[in-house]
């Protein structure tokens, strides 16, 4: 069913253009991302779809019975009730039900009602029919529903009779995305919905949406996240919009295959347009040849020329370099406490990190992740333990709050007042590298976006060429492609990196260890974002077995060796199951798109007409078929 179709729309900010001929369509159960460049107006397209802001031509088509849910970017929720109160307010109408089933129940037990049979039964028979109704809408499951959600929302450590207006920030906008899942409206409409997430929290509202019963339109910048929830992705820019099939990583990989296509045929199109330039040219004066020349002008004139293929808008452009090297050993931490004003929040933290290696410090919201990396850089003092700085170390740090950018200095200024030394075309070659071109670098600093700030601020990091990156959030307000050009520069840094992030796909492709940091202290995993996750499924699966075996009878110690030997294999070999399974579906998915896109070309006349492009796609065809047959055989074998 199609719950909403957006057509021919326009928006303009004054003089400025935004959208343009924007066509998007919405069915039950679709999963869509949309994706886009910071500035190419995704956040104005699903204002606009949720009826939050007014459009300039095109039209909106919506049944009146779909209901949409809107969560702006950063919205928190501003209440003077408690935590549980405001969730209860969702379901207003399941109270005032159950309010009437109370009245008619007390109805039932009255004497004079008992006494009158009529009466009686016509009670009996509003109160089955009015707890029926309650029961299939979910009444008897809201208050169930409301701690599930908040304790996937993080919440579990709360009373639920805090009050709203007493959370933080990034809490009243976890409490607002939680409001809004429990509405389940038809669609759902979430922009940038991670923020203020920690990895636990995100992996459950990867599952909650994963099974969610209505659409989902959504942007985000984290891409594990895409990967896991979308099936679509909608590509938003210079003005336009364009679909692709498949999650995050299938939609690179078609708009990379796309363009190689496009650029092929355009290239291909030239070569021709230029033979009969060339022909025209040569034989159109001659009397014996003039006609043939005419005839090849008439045909160049009727051919619709393509415009070259775009490719990707500007991307910033950097890399990290180092002054010098450090000493192998770079920074060591002996039982360090860290807090505020003395009261811990974090305690017995130890920890080495030699040269070279690039680690991800990671662990729930609130356990003191960033109090941790000011605590290295002396901008808080520990309130036990000491650190070893070692030799020839100097330390660059981004704040993942871009604090220190707040002046009013210009863009230019800001840099260039820290390297006061550089020739002004170099400091302008820098910010020309970091997407700042002609009058962005006389803006001041105070009046940049987020994405502005903080590609100011890496420009500052990079010009410092320290040996030792110290990263809070670093991936914070980037969009997608800067995000992909900082992994590049970072995963060729030759100096050490420490850094803290909620980004899995970042964290995935830089990092060498994880440190897992607790109230009580940190454990250290040798590998990935998904190395850690799977040690960390294995801790808990032998954690769950040694409290099943203690509970149990005592057994031979070697027969219960061999049984948890068995039982971590089993596991094991279920999860490698699993992960090909996946993989097999994913490449089904893109061998599906990759057919359907060679049965296309094989329609089009200029294919059809060429016996040779025919020959070469439908052997290409083939092939996919055959791989994609052997690929479903193996995904037959893998399920059963």
């Amino acid at each position: 069913m199609i719950l909403l179709q957006v057509n021919q729309l326009m928006k303009n900010f004054g003089a400025d253009p935004i959208l343009s001929n924007i066509k998007l369509e919405v069915q039950t159960r679709d999963r869509i991302a949309l994706v886009g460049r910071n500035g190419a107006g995704k956040s104005t397209l699903l204002k606009i779809i949720a009826g939050q802001m007014s459009y300039d031509s095109g039209e909106i088509i919506k049944p009146k019975d779909v209901k949409i849910g809107y969560l702006a970017q950063n919205t928190g929720l501003e209440s003077d009730q408690s935590i549980w109160n405001e969730m209860l307010t969702v379901f207003a109408h399941f109270q005032t039900q159950e309010k009437e089933l109370r009245r008619l129940e007390e109805r039932m037990s009255d004497p004079e009602a008992m006494e009158n049979q009529q009466e009686y039964e016509r009670i009996l028979s509003e109160y089955d029919k009015r707890q029926v109704q309650f029961k299939e809408e979910g009444g008897y499951q809201y208050e169930s529903d409301i701690r599930s959600v908040l304790h996937g929302l993080n919440f579990h450590s709360f009373s639920y009779d805090t009050k709203v207006s007493t959370l933080s920030g990034g809490q009243k906008t976890r409490l607002a995305l939680g409001k809004l899942l429990l509405t389940k409206p038809d669609i759902l409409i979430l922009d940038e919905p991670t923020n203020h997430l920690d990895i636990d929290t995100l992996t459950w509202l990867e599952q909650y949406l994963q099974s969610y019963d209505g659409a989902i339109l959504i942007v985000s910048h984290d891409r594990y996240f895409l990967d896991k929830v979308v099936t679509q992705v909608y590509e938003l820019s210079r003005l336009q919009i364009r679909k692709y099939t498949g999650n995050y990583s299938a939609y690179l990989d078609q708009k990379a295959a796309n363009f190689e296509r496009e650029m092929k045929e355009y290239e291909k199109q030239q070569e021709e347009v230029a033979k009969l330039q060339d022909f025209i040219q040569r034989n159109l004066a001659r009397a014996s040849t003039t006609k043939r020349a005419q005839s090849r002008r008439k045909q160049l004139e009727k051919m619709e020329v393509m415009d070259r293929p775009l490719g990707d808008e500007k991307s910033a452009s950097f890399g990290f370099q180092i002054e010098r090297q450090s000493g192998n050993e770079v920074l060591k931490a002996d039982s360090i406490a860290i807090g505020y004003h003395g009261e811990e929040i974090s305690n017995s933290i130890s920890f080495r990190i030699t040269r070279g290696e690039s680690i991800a410090l990671v662990g729930p919201n609130g356990v003191g992740k960033s109090t941790l990396l000011k605590t290295i850089i002396d901008r808080l003092s520990p309130i036990a333990g000491h650190f070893q700085q070692g030799s020839n170390v100097f330390i660059g740090y981004y704040d993942q709050e871009q604090a220190e950018l707040s002046s009013n200095k210009r863009v230019l200024n800001e840099l260039w007042d820290e390297f006061p030394l550089k020739p002004e075309k170099d400091i302008r070659t820098v910010l020309g590298n970091f997407l700042f071109s002609g009058d962005d670098v006389l803006k001041n600093v105070s009046t940049l976006s987020g994405g502005e700030k903080a590609r100011l601020a890496l420009a500052k990091l990079m010009m410092q060429r320290a040996n030792f990156l110290i990263l809070d959030e670093p991936t914070n307000h980037l969009d997608l492609d800067s995000k992909e050009i900082l992994e590049n520069a970072l995963i060729d840094y030759p100096g050490t990196i420490l850094f803290v992030s909620h980004d899995r796909y970042f964290i995935n492709r830089i990092t060498t260890k994880v440190i897992e940091l607790s109230k009580n202290g940190t454990t250290e995993y040798l590998g990935d974002y998904d190395y850690y996750i799977e040690k960390k499924q294995e801790q808990e699966e032998l954690k769950a077995l040694n409290s099943v075996q203690k509970s149990s009878a005592p057994q031979q110690g070697s027969q219960e060796k061999t049984s948890y030997q068995l039982d971590k294999e089993a596991k094991k070999v279920e999860r490698q199951r699993q992960r090909r399974l996946e993989e097999v579906e994913r490449q089904i998915g893109e061998l599906e798109v990759l057919i359907s896109d060679y049965e296309q070309q094989l329609c089009e006349p200029e294919v059809y007409q060429d016996h040779e492009k025919v020959l070469e796609i439908t052997n290409k065809n083939n092939e996919a078929k055959v791989k994609l047959d052997e690929l479903v055989e193996e995904w037959t074998e893998l399920a059963d």
